[in-house]
């Protein structure tokens, strides 16, 4: 059985996504996976799962592997809350469920890979907060959260992880560019993962902030 590489993505689908941030995002998403499909060891290993959060959380692409992934259409409601802890809440209980661990007779999944991206705060901060701990204990590969347009507040994403992006606009060509560094990172962390070394991130492009 190959070792699986699962990512998953929590994306912000609240109100105040709507219009030309929400387009952005699906551009820069659909981007993201053509990219990693011209990656041959990403089209042999890795999976995705898609999360989204506003008032809601879905998982909108349950894990799938890269070859079978069909893109499809991120939308949002015209406003609502940012349920951000209850997203993560979905995405522990999700790698529950997914990841196969190493047992003596076999090697099980790689550690995996979580995006956050938002543009705004979490508005259920008291669970937020309680799910960071849940969050650290599954031992992801990477951890990135992405702080996206003048509204997002980075602060509550570095309580997460070290791995923190300011972007300044949610525009197509900002938020293109992000999600071309994160593939690039994902085939990184592809190729790192087998060395038992921790997970590199590539240098980020100029117009990305990296918040350290």
């Amino acid at each position: 059985m190959t070792r699986r590489l699962l990512a998953y993505f929590l994306l912000d689908t609240s109100g105040s996504m709507k219009g030309e941030p929400i387009q952005a995002l699906n551009n820069g998403f659909n981007g993201l996976i053509s990219t990693l499909r011209a990656d041959p060891q990403a089209m042999d290993t890795l999976h995705i799962s898609v999360i989204t959060f506003d008032r809601e959380v879905k998982n909108i692409i349950p894990l799938i592997d890269l070859t079978s992934f069909h893109p499809m259409e991120i939308t949002c409601p015209e406003s609502g809350p940012t349920h951000t802890g209850e997203g993560l809440e979905m995405v522990v209980n999700l790698v529950h469920k997914d990841l196969v661990k190493g047992s003596l007779d076999r090697k099980g999944d790689w550690k995996p890979l979580l995006f956050i991206f938002t543009d705004g705060k979490p508005s259920d901060l008291q669970r937020y907060r309680q799910m960071i701990p849940i969050i650290k204990n599954l031992e992801f590969g990477v951890i990135v959260g992405c702080a996206a347009g003048p509204k997002a507040d980075e602060t509550f994403l570095r309580e997460l992880t070290d791995h923190v992006v300011k972007l300044d606009a949610t525009d197509a060509v900002t938020l293109s560019s992000f999600f071309k560094w994160v593939s690039s990172s994902i085939t990184m962390g592809g190729k790192t993962q087998g060395t038992g070394e921790s997970m590199t991130l590539p240098p980020p492009p100029s117009e990305l902030n990296i918040i350290v």
